[in-house]
């Protein structure tokens, strides 16, 4: 007989693996123990050498689903299980073997298991909204500190009951040691004002049903839900949350539903039924079946819509008393970060809420719905929030290193042995709210982990809140480009340590030069990299003002584009787009290209799509991030077309894209009547063909067959398709995020990987 040690990392706490651990090793005979131990997993084994190794095997190989077991040692330091009987789960110790930093368990949608108990009229937990087990529930939402136990959740306030206690002790539950388990007699309950339970929920479905918006408090924040198809109730929803266009997330029953609304793939069932249920943006369908069809408010002049699933039992329970989709959509005014806070939630909902179906299980920390999408066979990440964060990726690092991010689509990072843990998605840092809800992510993180960093990574740009902020802590600074972070997070995703190409489409960046940068081509590698190509620069009148008006992008490209040696498109093809402008504005504008007063200069692709929106008429003022680029993919569609004209120029030891031919021969096409939709399809066909062009420039001047994508753009399913196609036909290999947003979500993790390079380029 042989007592060996073991000590298991990875997301091996609130992921049933306790009980997958006792039962494990009960079927092959062995003695022992296993405890949560700081935020890993240890215990003792006793039993025949071959049964230990088999049960050591058998930890990696067959880990409960939510599991993600990185390591699994075995030491032969074991010293209590020499003379003991049977084997048992024992009290969790904050100690421990390990020093490598702790993993944080995402939240888990309601497993099937749980659904059909919720359904069972006979079940205990028939309509109990907050059922949960070891395979689903609340887990990041409520975790205040490791090892994760009860009473290091917010659920400690709700003690056990006689049955509960009694599947939390048994082995055979699969509710063994599940931390969050509750039921009717002894967890949450629901609220609407003095009404509770199944009062509380059939008051807010009938608020629903008559065209009414609801707050409820969800997993991960309140949610303000109103009925999908009922068109009057969405457009009340906009006005009062002050979102004039930006599309709503919708929740459907079941897949069945969800194909009747939008067009489903294998690949897009499969993120939709996963675990992490994420929202996942899907092309509508033409046809509504028996579905009631969703209102046009909810995603005003798209054709594709984000769906997801039901995360909670709760969610479910909605669904089926109301029989139709919901607009399920962030507890918040427009830019301000999700509530989570019953009084904050109280007070910042009530001019938008005709009611709060809320519950009394606190919520530790803000998790906002993930967004993905698919393009072909690849995922793409658009925030990684809900079931993804802060589940830790890979990442080659060794001394502490934080990504202070950017200043849209916030997030933070913290990477240490070899594991980045991206923060949840905070939003924009663009008011005291948002600034706070990124310094309060950024404490809870780093306490849960345990990584001190002893190095911080951040933007190069100084009105960043998340700039500013880093250049205040003690620590050692290490700043990183805009878009070298953008292509840098794609390189360390994907395992990248030599040089690649890195493409970086965004709105924009501040470049190492001082000028805005956003249309670029990189030769790098993790620690550094060399500007090859980029777009054609063009003044902003009004700088911030620009970026809320495409029409003034328009102008800075027509009037003050840079020059070289394209003709500028002849007055009589620009005046249908300045006819229909404020003339007060417009001669402002003017004034402000010729004098060069408040109009910096941008290399930007993002602005190049506000410029082509506007042209076309899509877009004069944009009220969201994206906004102009969004509908000219939209109006793109499938719409087959013939490129416009393109230029690439060598200037200053760069290929440089000149978007004057471009944009003459988009005016003349439009003038001669070409269709809207063939006109976006052959844009966003041009920019594929300049983007393989560039990079064809840099593979023969000796640049590496690996390319790196990164930036907002590639959201655009359309850029992002014809792209891929065009630079595998040149035999690269093309690269782009999956598990980390494409967007300014994923600087942070850009950062950290930049950081961690440097680094260890110095050891």
């Amino acid at each position: 007989m042989t007592a060996r040690h073991f000590h298991v990392e990875g997301i091996v706490q609130g992921v049933g693996f306790r009980p997958f651990v006792y039962r494990t090793a009960s079927a092959l005979g062995l003695d022992g123990w296993v405890a949560n131990v700081n935020g890993h997993v240890e215990g003792e084994v006793t039993g025949p050498p071959r049964a230990i190794e088999e049960f050591a095997a058998r930890l990696r190989s067959d880990a409960p689903t939510l599991a993600q077991v990185r390591r699994v040692r075995l030491t032969d330091d074991a010293r209590q299980s020499a003379h003991q009987r049977g084997f048992e789960v024992r009290q969790s110790a904050p100690g421990g073997t390990g020093t490598a930093p702790r993993e944080i368990p995402p939240d888990a949608a309601i497993c099937a298991a749980c659904l059909r108990e919720l359904r069972d009229p006979h079940d205990r937990r028939h309509r109990y909204p907050f059922i949960n087990c070891t395979d689903c529930g609340p887990r990041a939402t409520i975790i205040e500190d490791l090892p994760y136990d009860r009473i290091r959740t917010t659920m400690r306030r709700f003690p056990l009951c006689a049955r509960c206690a009694a599947e939390y002790a048994d082995p055979a539950d699969r509710r063994f040691h599940a931390e969050p388990v509750a039921c009717p007699d002894c967890g949450p309950r629901l609220a609407w004002e003095q009404l509770r339970g199944e009062e509380a929920l059939r008051a807010a479905v009938k608020v629903i049903d008559e065209g009414g918006i609801v707050a409820v408090k969800g997993m991960g924040g309140y949610q303000l839900v109103c009925d999908a198809s009922d068109s009057a109730a969405v457009a009340e929803l906009r006005r009062r949350k002050h979102r004039p266009a930006k599309p709503f997330a919708v929740m459907v029953q079941d897949l069945a539903t969800a194909a009747r609304v939008a067009r489903i793939g294998a690949t897009e069932r499969q993120v939709l039924t996963s675990p992490e249920r994420p929202v996942v943006l899907l092309a509508r369908c033409r046809r509504h079946g028996t579905v009631a069809p969703l209102a046009p408010e909810v995603h005003p002049g798209l054709a594709r819509a984000g769906l997801f699933l039901p995360t909670t039992g709760l969610h479910h329970l909605l669904l089926d008393e109301l029989t139709r989709p919901l607009v399920v959509t962030s507890g918040n005014l427009s830019d301000e970060p999700i509530a989570v806070d019953d009084t904050e939630a109280a007070h910042a909902l009530s001019s938008i809420a005709d009611g709060f179906l809320t519950h009394d299980r606190p919520i530790r920390s803000r998790y906002d719905d993930s967004v993905v999408q698919i393009a072909g066979r690849t995922r793409i990440t658009v925030r990684r929030a809900r079931g993804l964060a802060p589940a830790p990726l890979p990442l080659p690092v060794r001394e502490p290193v934080a990504g202070a991010g950017a200043q849209l689509k916030h997030t933070v990072t913290l990477a240490a042995d070899g594991r980045a843990h991206i923060g949840p998605h905070t939003g924009d840092l663009a008011d005291l709210p948002s600034y706070d809800a990124f310094l309060a992510s950024y404490d809870h993180l780093r306490h849960l982990t345990g990584i001190e960093p002893a190095v911080l990574a951040h933007d190069l740009h100084p009105g960043y809140l998340s700039t500013q902020w880093a250049q205040a802590q003690p620590l050692r600074r290490i700043p990183v480009q805009h878009h070298h972070a953008h292509v840098a997070a794609c390189a360390a995703e994907h395992g990248v340590r030599g040089r690649f190409i890195g493409v970086a489409y965004d709105g924009l960046g501040l470049g190492d030069d001082g000028t805005l940068w956003g249309g670029e081509i990189l030769l790098a590698d993790l620690r550094g990299y060399r500007r090859v190509g980029r777009f054609a620069t063009a003044p902003l009148p009004g700088g911030e003002a620009a970026v809320r008006h495409p029409s003034r992008t328009a102008l800075g490209h027509l009037l003050g584009g840079e020059t070289l040696g394209s003709p500028r498109p002849y007055p009589w093809l620009t005046r249908p787009f300045t006819d229909r402008l404020d003339s007060t504005e417009l001669a402002a504008v003017r004034a402000m290209i010729t004098r060069d007063v408040n109009c910096p200069r941008a290399s930007s692709a993002g602005r190049l799509f506000d410029t082509v929106a506007a042209l076309l008429g899509l877009c004069d003022r944009v009220s969201y991030e994206g906004e102009a680029a969004v509908l000219l993919e939209a109006t793109a569609g499938d719409e087959h077309a013939v490129p416009l004209a393109h230029r690439v120029v060598r200037a200053q030891s760069l290929w440089v894209y000149d978007p004057a031919p471009t944009l003459a021969d988009l005016l003349e096409r439009q003038h001669d009547g070409e269709p809207l939709a063939r006109l976006a399809a052959a844009f966003h066909l041009t920019l594929a063909n300049v983007t393989a062009d560039l990079v064809a420039r840099a593979v023969a001047e000796g640049a590496p067959r690996t390319v790196c994508l990164g930036g907002g753009c590639f959201v655009n399913r359309r850029l992002l398709t014809e792209v891929k196609r065009r630079l595998h036909a040149q035999g690269l290999r093309v690269l782009v995020g999956g598990q980390v947003p494409v967007g300014d979500g994923g600087i942070s993790y850009g950062q950290a990987a930049v950081a961690a390079a440097r680094l260890g380029e110095e050891r």
